[in-house]
C-alpha cells in the first residue's frame, strides 16, 4: 500500500479541493437566498418605526452617522438573518405587521370638490392651445440657420455682459424678502419681513404706495399676469403671502385687501398666479401647498407630499403644471388636470428655496441650500446639469421672459407723404434715423424672431453670498456677476423687456441694474 504524502493530498481533487469548492458554494448559494428573501421582507418605511423594530430585536436604534436609508437597510439585514438561522420554512419577522404596512404605502385620494372638477377642466382648456403654440413655435425656432443662432445668441449674451449697478434704495425697515417687477415693467413690487408690500416707480425708485394687510413677515409677491397690462386696477392685481399664514389679494385702487385667503395653518412662503389669472398658488411651513379660486377666493386643493415644510411653487407658462419644493430637499412636479406627480426632483442634499419654470415649458431650474442650482428635463425625467452657483443657498431664480408687446421695431412715418410733407429728402432721413434710435433703444436691434428666440436664454440667480449672477440657459455658463451691499440677497427678478434687473437684500435695500449703454 503505498504511503500517502502531502502532494498526493494536493493533487486528489476529488477530497480537498471538492470539499472546499462545495463549501464554498454553499455558502454563496445562502448569501443570494438570504438577500433573496430579504427583499421580500415588509420593513417599516417611517424612521420611527424602523428605530422601534430594531429596540424590539435588541440591535442599536441608531449607529453614528448612520442615515435613515441605511438604518432600515440594517434592519433588514438583521431580520434576514434572524430568518435564515430559524430555517426556510419559518414566517417572515413582520408578517404580523405586513397588512397593516401595506395599507400604510397604498395610495390613497381625497374626494374632491365639483369647484375643483370645473377648475382642472378650464385649466386643461387652457393649457392645450398654449402648449400647441409653444411646441409649433419651438419647430420653427428648430429650422433657424445655425448661422442666425449664433449671431442671436452673442446679441444677446452681449447685452447682458453689460449690466451693471444703477443704483440702491432703502426699501423697508426689515429684509426685503421678494422683489417682483411688474408686467408694463414699470412698478417694482417688494414684500417684507416687516408685513409690508410696497410699490416702487421704477428705474426713478420712488414710493408709489404701501400696502399694510399682514401680521407677520412677507415672504411672497406675484402679479396678476395681466395687471398694468388689460388688468382692471380695481380687481385682483397682485397677491402676497404672509408669516400669520394669510394670503392676501390687492387692487392698484385700495390700501386695503380685496380678499384674505384663510387656511394655511403655518407661516405662507412662496405665492404665485396661474397664467390664466384665475387661480393663485401658496407654499406654506404646513407641508402643504394649495390652489385658490381668484374669483370666489374659495380653496380649491390642499396638496400633501412633502415631509417638511413647502418653501415655494412656480407654474409652468402653459399652465398645465406645477413643481414645489421644499425644506426636505425634494421638489415635485405635479399635473393640475389630473392631480398626479409627473416627476420627483430628488438630487439636492439641502432644503430647496427657489424653483423657476423655464419658458420652453420642459425644463426646471432649482437651487437650494446647498449652493447648488439644478437643470432637470421633464421630458427625460432626468437631472440635466448641476450648477456650482454661489458660496452660500441659492434664495431665488429667474428666467428671462421676452414679452412681445415690448417689441417695437424699425418703421418709417408714412404719414410724410401722404401729407404732402416729403419735399425736403434731408427731412425724411432725419425721421428715419429717429425711429430706428427710438426702436433700438427699446428692442437693442432685434428682428421679432430673434426677439422671441431670446426668451428663456439666460436667467438670473441670488445667493446668501451677496452676489446676483447672470447665467446662460443652453450651456449653463457665468454671463456676468453683479455685486450688491449686503451680505444675503434674497430676491431677484428680470424685466420682460430685458432692461432691468432688480434685487432684494437682507439689508432692507433693492438694488436695480441695467446695460451700461
Amino acid at each position: 500500500m503505498p504511503d500517502l504524502t502531502l502532494d498526493t493530498l494536493i493533487d486528489d481533487g476529488d477530497y480537498l479541493g471538492s470539499e472546499r469548492a462545495r463549501l464554498e458554494n454553499k455558502v454563496i448559494l445562502d448569501e443570494l437566498e438570504r438577500k433573496k428573501k430579504a427583499r421580500s421582507l415588509a420593513v417599516p418605511t417611517d424612521d420611527t418605526r424602523v428605530r422601534a423594530r430594531l429596540r424590539e430585536i435588541g440591535e442599536p436604534i441608531t449607529l453614528f452617522g448612520e442615515r435613515a436609508a441605511d438604518r432600515r437597510d440594517r434592519l433588514i439585514y438583521v431580520l434576514s438573518q434572524i430568518n435564515a438561522a430559524r430555517g426556510e420554512d419559518a414566517l417572515p419577522i413582520e408578517s404580523e405587521s405586513s397588512e397593516e404596512e401595506s395599507e400604510d404605502e397604498e395610495e390613497f385620494y381625497t374626494p374632491g370638490s365639483l369647484e375643483l372638477l370645473e377648475a382642472r377642466r378650464r385649466i386643461a382648456e387652457f393649457s392645450l392651445p398654449r402648449a400647441q403654440n409653444r411646441v409649433a413655435r419651438q419647430r420653427l425656432d428648430s429650422r433657424m440657420e445655425l448661422g442666425k443662432i449664433v449671431d442671436t445668441r452673442k446679441k444677446v449674451f452681449n447685452e447682458v455682459k453689460k449690466f451693471s449697478n444703477l443704483g440702491s434704495q432703502i426699501g423697508d425697515e426689515r429684509p426685503i424678502a421678494q422683489v417682483r417687477f411688474s408686467p408694463n415693467n414699470e412698478i417694482l413690487a417688494t414684500g417684507s419681513w416687516s408685513g409690508t408690500v410696497k410699490l416702487w416707480n421704477v428705474p426713478a425708485c420712488t414710493e408709489m404706495r404701501s400696502l399694510r394687510g399682514h401680521s407677520d413677515k412677507v415672504s411672497g409677491v406675484a402679479w396678476h399676469p395681466q395687471s398694468t397690462l388689460s388688468q382692471n386696477p380695481d380687481v385682483v392685481n397682485l397677491a402676497s403671502g404672509g408669516g400669520e399664514g394669510n394670503v392676501n389679494l390687492w387692487s392698484m385702487s385700495s390700501d386695503q385687501p380685496l380678499s384674505v385667503l384663510k387656511g394655511h395653518q403655518d407661516r405662507v412662503c412662496r405665492v404665485a398666479f396661474h397664467p390664466s389669472g384665475d387661480y393663485v398658488a401658496s407654499a406654506s411651513f404646513d407641508t402643504t401647498w394649495r390652489l385658490w379660486d381668484v374669483n370666489t377666493s374659495k380653496e380649491l386643493m390642499l396638496q400633501e407630499g412633502h415631509s417638511k415644510e413647502v418653501f415655494t411653487v412656480e407654474f409652468q407658462d402653459d399652465g398645465a403644471l406645477i413643481v414645489s419644493g421644499g425644506l426636505d430637499a425634494i421638489a415635485r412636479v405635479w399635473d393640475l388636470r389630473t392631480g398626479r406627480t409627473a416627476m420627483i426632483l430628488d438630487g439636492h442634499v439641502q432644503a430647496i428655496y427657489s424653483i423657476a419654470f423655464s419658458p420652453n415649458g420642459y425644463q426646471v431650474a432649482t437651487g437650494a441650500g446647498d449652493d447648488t442650482i439644478r437643470l432637470w428635463d421633464i421630458r427625460s425625467l432626468k437631472a440635466l446639469y448641476t450648477i456650482p452657483a454661489h458660496l452660500s443657498n441659492v434664495s431665488d431664480i429667474r428666467f428671462f421672459r421676452a414679452n412681445d408687446l415690448f417689441f417695437k421695431p424699425v418703421k418709417v412715418d408714412e404719414d410724410i407723404d401722404m401729407n404732402g410733407m416729403d419735399e425736403d429728402p434731408n427731412q425724411r432721413d432725419s425721421t428715419e434715423s429717429e425711429n430706428k434710435e427710438e426702436a433700438d433703444i427699446t428692442t437693442k436691434g432685434f428682428t421679432q424672431d430673434e426677439w422671441r428666440y431670446r426668451s428663456g436664454l439666460f436667467f438670473a440667480s441670488a445667493g446668501y453670498d451677496g452676489l446676483v449672477k447672470l447665467w446662460s440657459a443652453d450651456d449653463w455658463q457665468l454671463l456676468r456677476t453683479l455685486t450688491t451691499d449686503a451680505g444675503k440677497v434674497m430676491s431677484v427678478d428680470i424685466s420682460s423687456d430685458g432692461g432691468m434687473v432688480a434685487s432684494g437684500t437682507y439689508n432692507r435695500n433693492f438694488q436695480l441694474y441695467t446695460p451700461e449703454d
